[in-house]
């Protein structure tokens, strides 16, 4: 069984093809990653890695060379909060991506496709979210994802494609970039710390969200591919306990211990509550969540103090400076 995995230099990426290759050995993994949010040391040694871009023709080279029964697409560039101010980028990493994603799918008889959306689709609400409701993004981003769960859609009607869309909830942990200063919010507090700075928090932090710890994620994401239950369905995953920001930060701060600190930003443009609801994680996917806030938090502060002290990175240009908030200029 040959199982593609876009991203897969990424947090989502890199375990799921860990745990594929710990659990599931009669499966071979190719990895696709263009290295620009992710890192090839987090890459398993037994996976088949092509450096490349999801949106390039290369991508079709790989499917016609490894007979691909299962896709997990996890390749993007989740930033909400910095999406409308490079667009094009947006779009082009994210949307035009997957449909090359969706292509190489059909004319290569995929027996299924998972794609890893956001609850950036719900935008705007009362939560918990249900899979449900009407998608109503506030942002390009959301947009993005969910212009792509739809397209996924057609093509299960016109081309028989199967698919799993599985909206994961603020997903952490071990592998995560935390040299990101746009996106991760957990691993941008723990990289602040380790170089002495105070951990930033938009606005006056009563934003409401649920955190997912990445190992409780993988045999269900496993089982999204797989499972006859997840066939043509979409599901959040994970986040079963909302939290303020303040309080995750001051959960962080606890575990590290010692000398830490907390400032304030101006506010950005953004969902002020948003998490979801799991039950459908539990029933489709036997979902657990194993791993409270304050474990796997631990668990992740004790790998990222191994960690090089990467360079953060940074865009060099956007596409729109006006309004742009004061801490990116």
């Amino acid at each position: 069984m040959n199982v593609l995995i876009t991203g897969v230099a990424g947090l989502l990426g890199s375990r799921m093809a860990d745990w594929i290759i710990e659990n599931k050995p009669e499966c071979r993994v190719i990895g696709v990653d263009d290295l620009s949010g992710g890192y090839e040391s987090n890459v398993n040694e037994n996976v088949t890695f092509h450096h490349t871009k999801v949106e390039s023709p290369d991508l079709s080279d790989i499917f016609e060379k490894n007979d691909i029964d299962y896709v997990y697409h996890f390749a993007a560039y989740a930033a909400e909060g910095l999406s409308p101010f490079i667009r094009s980028f947006n779009y082009q990493n994210n949307l035009m991506a997957t449909a090359n994603v969706i292509n190489n799918c059909i004319n290569h008889n995929v027996k299924r496709l998972v794609f890893t959306s956001s609850m950036a689709v719900y935008g705007e609400g009362t939560p918990p979210f249900e899979e449900g409701m009407n998608r109503q993004p506030v942002d390009p981003y959301g947009v993005a994802k969910s212009a792509c769960e739809m397209d996924i859609e057609i093509a299960g009607q016109q081309h028989k494609l199967d698919w799993c869309i599985v909206r994961p909830h603020n997903v952490y942990g071990i592998k995560q970039n935390i040299w990101d200063k746009y996106r991760n919010v957990i691993g941008i507090w723990m990289r602040q710390h380790i170089n002495g700075n105070p951990m930033t928090i938009f606005g006056d932090g009563t934003q409401k969200r649920a955190f997912s710890y990445i190992d409780d994620c993988l045999e269900p994401l496993w089982k999204a591919a797989t499972d006859d239950r997840a066939s043509k369905e979409i599901i959040n995953l994970g986040g079963t306990k909302e939290y303020s920001i303040e309080e995750t930060c001051d959960v962080l701060l606890d575990v590290i211990g010692g000398d830490g600190s907390k400032t304030f930003l101006e506010k950005r443009h953004e969902v002020h509550e948003a998490w979801s609801t799991y039950q459908k994680s539990v029933d489709l996917l036997d979902y657990e969540d194993n791993t409270d806030l304050r474990t796997g938090l631990s668990l992740m502060w004790e790998w990222a103090k191994k960690q090089p002290n990467r360079t953060p990175c940074k865009f060099a240009k956007y596409e729109v400076d006006k309004g742009i908030y004061s801490y990116w200029k």
